[in-house]
């Protein structure tokens, strides 16, 4: 494994379509001695690959165009372009059988979505060893928190992904607000375009975020959307995004 030329920490990269997850794991990696390059397909990867390196790659597996296990096979096939840098698969839905598939390919480890910041930290820590310098102690947890946000889920959400970081948890989810206009705008162009597969993907990763930001509902209605697309039922993934798109974008700024 090694470092990008002439930096003075270690790269990760991250190979991720989502941005709002995309900026999860920056910010999660935020406060550990890395330096982050995120590509948002697998061809920018390895176009990146060929004159960078990468002391450790994390990447999502549903993508547009080539996926990750495709990613995963490509590097195997060319070991010089990961330069022995450790491959962490990030996704939802990994049972036993894909993650032995996983392993076949040359994956390190898989971690599902969504991951604790915490569970996410520890595994860069592990797979990047002794190439990560000393860094400061951590400030408490407990400076951390600002206040609680009064509703049980997103206070369990809280816990569960952010360690009981609430300003870390804020700061996320603005972002998260900011993006899901977006979102929602791509929404519009798969369900206009008859676009199935793009419908799938936007949800497979919507689920995850908005059950990291404490909407468990939410979360599970892009779930079942994504369980309608990859059915092919068009007319109900359509009725139900409808939903959604609303719920996204009536979500309070604070």
């Amino acid at each position: 494994m090694g470092a990008e030329p002439g930096a003075q920490q270690p790269v990760v990269l991250l190979v991720e379509d989502d941005p709002s997850v995309a900026r999860f794991v920056a910010m999660a990696l935020d406060t550990l001695p890395v330096a982050v390059h995120t590509c948002p397909c697998v061809e920018s990867a390895l176009a990146w690959l060929q004159d960078h390196r990468a002391a450790l790659v994390i990447t999502d597996l549903m993508m547009p165009g080539e996926s990750g296990t495709g990613l995963l096979r490509r590097l195997q096939a060319t070991p010089a372009l990961a330069a022995g840098a450790r491959i962490v698969v990030l996704s939802a839905g990994l049972d036993q059988t894909v993650r032995r598939e996983l392993l076949a390919c040359g994956a390190w480890r898989a971690l599902d979505k969504p991951v604790p910041v915490a569970a996410l930290q520890a595994c860069v820590r592990e797979a990047l060893g002794r190439l990560l310098q000393p860094t400061a102690p951590a400030a408490s947890l407990a400076a951390s928190v600002h206040g609680s946000p009064g509703e049980p889920a997103v206070e369990s959400a809280i816990g569960e992904f952010f360690g009981g970081d609430a300003a870390l948890f804020h700061a996320y989810r603005a972002e998260c607000l900011a993006q899901f206009a977006r979102d929602a705008a791509e929404g519009d162009r798969a369900v206009e375009g008859a676009d199935i597969a793009a419908l799938h993907r936007l949800c497979h990763s919507l689920a995850s975020v908005l059950r990291t930001l404490g909407q468990p509902d939410d979360g599970a209605l892009a779930r079942e959307i994504e369980r309608l697309a990859l059915a092919g039922n068009e007319a109900a993934a359509r009725t139900h995004w409808a939903l959604l798109r609303h719920r996204l974008l009536s979500l309070p700024t604070r």
